[in-house]
């Protein structure tokens, strides 16, 4: 496939099964839309009911809505359960849903907010529907991520819920970075296996809600500089659509924009920062995830690699 990889590259979906969360606006929507334009039966995952059945109806072909609050494991536990009463299979879970630079609150559990939502809810959600996926040759989950990835960004493992100080950019960077950990440590704990694979996006710079929370001495200047900076969401959605169905693509891959900086652009392979492949990070922070969960994944932890003793604590 060339470079400008587009929607009318994704392969025929009919036959499959995709889950899609945060899908009834912005990125979500456009993924899930595409998915079930070419064929597949599509789940929109969504905290606001009303909101999904409205996005539906603007959708052409197979698709339902579930409801789902990722601040939420009882909610997610609830999802998780009723999809797995209703679904025989799945083979794409495609967790896109979060939030960005929310002012200083919490989840219903207590975690601070994007780090409860952006990476502990999307890490229950997917052990808790894996056994659907384990068996369906070519299933996938795919973990949307962001260059906000690499902003001051660390997982804080002596403060992961910030009740010591609080800045939203670096709680988002550490929530993106999550992500991209939890998508490499999935895929090494996913390839014994040999069916599923796990990969992961980000959008670069698209005009969708999620910056609703941008502090507002950048709100004007981001503004002004938005023509200029960023895409529409049907864009920003292509790196995803490129790590769910291009045939080519492998476990444990990152897919981005292809323009400079990777803020706009076909999507394309890209790599994450440096600190997003420490291993041994990667499993300290899959077995706090678990701890903070509750949620044990089938499938075997990756052996070739020692966790440091002492490495789990509990909130």
């Amino acid at each position: 496939m060339g470079e400008k990889w587009t929607t009318a590259n994704i392969p025929d979906q009919r036959g499959r099964v995709a889950v899609v969360t945060g899908a009834n606006t912005g990125l979500g929507y456009e993924t899930a839309k595409a998915l079930a334009e070419r064929g597949a039966s599509v789940v929109l995952a969504v905290r606001n009911v009303e909101k999904g059945e409205q996005a539906a109806a603007r959708m052409t072909g197979d698709v339902t809505v579930q409801a789902l609050d990722l601040t939420s494991l009882d909610s997610v536990r609830t999802a998780a359960a009723a999809l797995r009463s209703r679904l025989a299979r799945i083979d794409l879970l495609i967790n896109n849903a979060g939030v960005m630079y929310t002012p200083k609150q919490t989840t219903r559990d207590g975690f601070e907010m994007q780090f409860g939502t952006n990476h502990l809810g999307h890490f229950a959600l997917t052990g808790l529907l894996l056994d659907l996926m384990l068996p369906v040759p070519g299933s996938r989950v795919v973990t949307v991520s962001s260059t906000g990835h690499r902003i001051r960004a660390a997982i804080h493992f002596d403060d992961l819920q910030w009740e010591r100080s609080y800045g939203r950019a670096a709680a988002y960077g550490q929530s993106k970075l999550a992500n991209l950990m939890f998508t490499y440590e999935l895929q090494r704990r996913l390839a014994a296996h040999g069916t599923t694979v796990a990969v992961a996006a980000h959008p670069g710079m698209s005009s969708t809600e999620l910056a609703r929370n941008t502090p507002a001495a950048l709100r004007l200047p981001l503004t002004w500089l938005a023509p200029l900076i960023t895409q529409t969401p049907a864009m920003g959605a292509l790196p995803t659509l490129r790590a769910a169905t291009d045939p080519a693509a492998l476990g444990g891959q990152y897919y981005g924009p292809g323009g400079r900086n990777e803020v706009k652009g076909h999507p394309r392979l890209v790599t994450s920062s440096p600190q997003s492949y420490e291993v041994a990070v990667q499993q300290r922070l899959w077995g706090v995830s678990e701890d903070l969960t509750g949620v044990e994944f089938p499938i075997v932890q990756s052996k070739q690699y020692a966790v440091p003793s002492g490495s789990a604590t509990t909130k």
